[in-house]
């Protein structure tokens, strides 16, 4: 070999690696790009219309929509707020009866899919259910002209069972920023006089905004997103407005128009929650903290602390469980049902699929971004986090109306070729349904890959390239076998959110296409809980697997230090 080409061969390699790494650079564009399109096909829909009914859903139905969307996201963000933040107060400053058990009990209703919640409650306080016969049994009263009861059904109701289902999302955090604080902070007020309402108020509070802040507007903008819970209460919002105006009165470009009116306010609850501590600075010293010491409560104080831990617990996961049971145990045919084995099927091949895709497309973006400098993939990687800012019937309209364009355009090309027509291959499948899922969750798992990238040494990678092995080879023998925890709770969670999935399968499904979601609300809707409560149980017991794992990763920290 010359000298020459002893020269020219690292300016080879690194060519080679350059090319390498531009490859994944732009694979990880076209990733982020594919993510963020149904958004932008929403917005283009709907400044496109082919038949513009704005104007009538203006002087129509749309106030309607937003006062009762506005009432509702409002209602249940404040109500959450209180019931997370007060508990997570107990949990963190006292120890009483069961607080232990509650610490991680209060994390089950995240188990629970808000329609799910609905459904019980109805059943357990409508005329024929439990509680007023008892009630009418109890006072002799023969039908409902002889007492009063407040109807469930209504708006705020579905506050009711949509903070219920929620708070945990404030709980958590809210409980996590309660144990940061420095105990330091609470003996001064304590040495000023101020008493146990006085330290949550003027210390507590106060230190805690920011975190209470995000998890409300979390519950915000899954209140704005929800489906199963408004429809069944029969609700009129904006989420119900894109099924109505899409499958009723055949207008995709008003469904978008509200799709789009739907983006904007998750939106302006993003932003409305960080311009409200613009101004305010929340500093920790550069010391570890020394952490408050839980104070034990005794008589009448341990037990009514006890008792308001309880209640949302109660209300959030035992009621729903309890009632799902009642009902599975008495029609026990239900669960060998051809449709609950069909739902099931489904429901685990296209979560199962889409989790696996997700995740996969998160590790290689992520991967991508960090092998490269330029700034066009890392300025599009925020972009992928808005499908989960979506709901998930804004994500069906951006992606049905462009799918079924495609669809028809192949199915005409192998018309071409062939002479046989294949028909939908896309929204005529489950691929339209995978598609929504890895949109609508692909934050989730963009997540979990940043963070564990981010917690491998660059040593390690960098001795595996300096041994030959290039981008791919460092990724499979570095980095995969370091981050297989993070990756696996990145499927399960990822899992789990396809499973509960409701308005995104409703609007993409294939004709005759069930999932344990859509069956259970079907099935419910109808009134049917008997068949409804086998599915609903199952997408329970998938759930209870995500929250264990969220328990023992948050939880168990805890009580280690």
């Amino acid at each position: 070999m010359t000298s020459a080409e002893h020269q020219t061969q690292p300016i080879r390699r690194q060519e080679a690696r350059a090319a390498g790494a531009g490859l994944w650079s732009a694979g990880a564009a076209l990733i982020a790009a594919l993510v963020a399109l149904p958004i932008l096909s929403v917005i283009w829909l709907a400044f496109n219309p082919t038949e513009n009914i704005w104007p009538h859903l203006v002087a129509t139905t749309l106030p309607r929509y937003l006062t009762n969307t506005a009432v509702l996201a409002l209602g249940t963000g404040a109500l959450a707020a209180a019931v997370g933040a007060g508990a997570a107060w107990l949990i963190a400053m006292y120890r009483f009866p069961l607080s232990g058990a509650l610490e991680w009990l209060l994390l089950l209703p995240l188990a629970i899919p808000a329609y799910v919640g609905a459904y019980a409650l109805v059943d357990f306080l409508e005329y024929s259910g439990p509680v007023q016969i008892a009630l009418r049994e109890s006072f002799g009263w023969a039908s409902s002209r002889d007492y009063w009861f407040p109807a469930v059904k209504t708006r705020g109701g579905a506050v009711v069972v949509l903070a219920a289902a929620l708070y945990p999302y404030v709980y958590l955090l809210a409980r996590a920023a309660f144990r940061e604080q420095p105990a330091g902070a609470y003996e001064v007020a304590r040495a000023l006089g101020a008493g146990p309402l006085g330290l949550f108020w003027r210390v507590g509070l106060p230190l805690a905004r920011p975190a209470i802040a995000a998890g409300a507007a979390i519950v915000m903008m899954e209140t704005v997103a929800d489906y199963g819970v408004v429809s069944y209460f029969s609700v009129q919002t904006l989420t119900t407005g894109v099924f109505t105006t899409w499958l009723e009165m055949g207008n995709a470009g008003g469904a978008a128009q509200i799709a789009c009116l739907i983006l904007s306010l998750v939106f302006a609850l993003v932003a409305l929650e960080k311009l409200s501590r613009r101004r305010l600075r929340y500093y920790q010293s550069a010391r570890q903290p020394r952490p408050v010491a839980r104070v034990s409560l005794t008589g009448m104080q341990a037990w009514l602390a006890m008792a308001l831990c309880l209640v949302p617990f109660v209300l959030g996961f035992v009621l729903p469980v309890a009632v799902m049971g009642f009902h599975a145990a008495a029609n026990p045919e239900a669960w060998v049902s051809p449709g609950l084995a069909r739902a099931l099927m489904h429901t685990l091949t296209t979560g199962g699929i889409a989790a696996v895709l997700t995740v996969a497309a998160a590790l290689f973006m992520v991967y991508g971004v960090r092998l490269t400098g330029r700034a066009t993939p890392r300025l599009l990687m925020p972009f992928t986090a808005l499908g989960y800012a979506a709901p998930g019937a804004v994500l069906a309209v951006g992606l049905l109306i462009p799918l079924a364009a495609l669809d028809h355009r192949l199915a005409d090309g192998w018309l071409a070729l062939t002479g046989t027509d294949p028909g939908l291959m896309l929204t005529g499948t489950a691929s339209a349904i995978v598609l929504a899922y890895v949109v609508r969750f692909f934050a989730i798992a963009q997540g979990a890959a940043d963070a564990a990238f981010g917690r491998v040494s660059p040593s390690l990678p960098m001795a595996a390239r300096s041994l030959g092995k290039n981008a791919g080879g460092a990724l499979a023998a570095v980095y995969l076998p370091l981050m297989k925890g993070t990756i696996g709770s990145a499927l399960l969670l990822v899992f789990v959110d396809c499973v509960k999935e409701l308005p995104a399968t409703m609007l993409l499904r294939p004709f005759n296409y069930e999932t344990l979601a859509t069956r259970t609300h079907e099935k419910a809707s109808l009134e049917n809980l008997g068949d409804a409560s086998p599915a609903a149980l199952l997408v329970i017991a998938v759930g209870l697997v995500a929250v264990a794992l969220l328990a023992r990763a948050n939880i168990a920290p805890a009580r280690t230090r």
